[in-house]
């Protein structure tokens, strides 16, 4: 009788603790050309996408005149929507000539908490044409870090990329870590294996996420490209595609926020 008594005591406070982690939630979105040819209009449709998020990362960030200002001008229209957020917005990254972007996180204030303003992987800008912006969060106390990053095309090799970006994650990086962005690969490639191997798993699997410029017989998705890589200390809640293209007909429109679709991510932190 004690025992079962005690194996009921275990399971009440497993499902306890589970219970009292705190919840978070993180979007990764390729905002195509985000910059000054977003309107208004568009940035509150935008919002409306994301408001219900805890964290966003942005990929596309215009690197001249109108990325930076994009992002507040959205981080003002989420202020207005009933949460407080802030955000942050990288240097213009270390590439070739016309490839140079931004990355921007935007965040709710309430719960998640900043101890800098983030950084580039210099270590990488001579691998990757896009080096990737790292921003470490606060939640209870817990440190997690997130890296936003935006692969070179498909046909550039970033499998050289990933390959080089996997291993500076497992060799340096030491709290738990989720890389949100647009790889142009699919994470079913085997350049991910490394990843894997270390105990990364990936919010979405087998699931299109960039979108055609015509339906095809009312499919309007195209590669399984964007996704959110987590480490081993972080348990998934839920992951999924937000699919804001509701008709055929409204793909077009749908195209001017954005060719990709935001990926999230619900999870908690391991104890």
């Amino acid at each position: 009788m004690l025992k079962k008594i005690a194996i009921l005591f275990l399971l009440f406070f497993h499902c306890f603790t589970f219970s009292q982690e705190t919840k978070i939630s993180l979007i990764s979105w390729n905002i195509k050309d985000f910059g000054k040819t977003k309107n208004n209009k568009e940035l509150n449709e935008i919002a409306e996408i994301v408001k219900d998020t805890d964290i966003l990362a942005i990929q596309e960030v215009v690197a001249g005149y109108g990325g930076a200002q994009a992002v507040a001008k959205l981080t003002d229209i989420l202020n207005r929507k009933g949460a407080k957020w802030d955000y942050v917005i990288s240097n213009p990254t270390n590439s070739p000539k016309y490839v140079s972007e931004r990355y921007a996180f935007v965040w709710k204030t309430k719960d998640i908490k900043i101890k800098n303003r983030g950084w580039l992987i210099s270590e990488l800008d001579s691998l990757i044409d896009r080096e990737p912006f790292l921003l470490d969060f606060y939640v209870d106390d817990k440190q997690f870090t997130v890296v936003d990053y935006h692969s070179r095309p498909f046909n550039r090799d970033p499998e050289s990329e990933i390959k080089a970006l996997s291993k500076f994650i497992i060799d340096s990086l030491k709290t738990p870590v989720l890389i949100a962005g647009d790889f142009n690969v699919d994470e079913k490639m085997p350049i991910f294996n490394t990843l894997k191997k270390s105990g990364y798993r990936t919010a979405i699997t087998n699931q299109k996420t960039t979108l055609k410029r015509r339906c095809n017989r009312s499919n309007h998705l195209n590669h399984a490209i964007d996704n959110i890589f987590y480490s081993r200390d972080i348990r998934q809640i839920e992951g999924g595609v937000i699919d804001f293209i509701r008709f055929c007909d409204q793909l077009e429109k749908a195209r001017k926020l954005s060719d990709h679709l935001p990926v999230f991510l619900r999870f908690s932190l391991k104890n």
